[in-house]
């Protein structure tokens, strides 16, 4: 098809500044962040907190007065939440942030166990 001109491969405007604010890093396994997931700023973080680029330093000035779930700081900064869960892991290896993970929900209980105990104490203390 030498006829057909070719078409010249552009990259968006929004994938490049993408990968360039997570510096090319991904996700490491071990940082797993839910929605939900709490993230602070460490006390002596301030310091620090200056040297760090500039999306680095808008999740680091967001959370420094206080708990944030991982959804609110991708909301405030406008930024993905697949960068913001990069950002964070980055910041919590460089030990910047405090995260405080959702408690996980309880496994559904047995109901004939539950119903079995109930029938013992009503057996046991006649109510």
């Amino acid at each position: 098809m030498p006829d057909e001109p070719e078409q010249e491969l552009e990259l968006t405007s929004s994938l490049v500044p993408l990968f360039v604010i997570t510096n090319g890093r991904a996700l490491p396994p071990d940082h797993e962040y839910e929605h939900t997931t709490l993230v602070m700023a460490a006390q002596d973080a301030a310091a620090t907190a200056r040297t760090l680029s500039p999306e680095a330093g808008q999740v680091m000035a967001l959370v420094t007065e206080g708990f944030l779930s991982v959804a609110e700081v991708a909301g405030h900064t406008h930024l993905p939440l697949g960068i913001v869960r990069i950002l964070l892991a980055q910041l919590e290896e460089d030990s910047l942030i405090l995260v405080r993970r959702p408690i996980p929900r309880a496994e559904r209980v047995d109901r004939e166990l539950v119903s079995a105990v109930l029938e013992g104490l009503k057996n046991r203390f006649g109510a």
